[in-house]
């Protein structure tokens, strides 16, 4: 692989390593103020059950969100650990090059994309 497309692709994947990192800490920070918020209103007075229904679609949601970022987090993290070995670029499944087109489009890619599945 060409080392100036490397190079670049590895900027990409750190400047998005920083950026989940952060969302990770704002949702953490947001969460915290949500949960003493409705702490607060638990105690004052009792819910009405759609708003109990809203805050559990709420809290899920947001469990969905901090999930897929920490996935997202754990592919930026692995694709730099291949950087780091030499095997950036290489399916993990066939042990092909993968297309310098689909890491540019998904710097974490791990597969080729098999062509009898297009």
């Amino acid at each position: 692989m060409d080392p100036n497309l490397m190079q670049a692709l590895k900027q990409q994947l750190l400047e998005d390593k920083k950026r989940v990192k952060e969302e990770l800490d704002s949702f953490d920070t947001d969460r915290s103020f949500i949960e003493e918020s409705v702490g607060e209103l638990n105690s004052v007075d009792q819910q009405h059950p759609a708003d109990t229904g809203t805050e559990l679609y709420e809290r899920e949601k947001d469990m969905a969100f901090h999930r897929r970022a920490e996935e997202e987090l754990s592919e930026i993290e692995h694709a730099l650990e291949k950087m780091e070995n030499g095997t950036y670029g290489i399916c993990e499944r066939t042990g092909r090059p993968i297309p310098e087109e689909r890491l540019k489009a998904m710097p974490t890619a791990r597969y080729v994309i098999d062509e009898s599945q297009s």
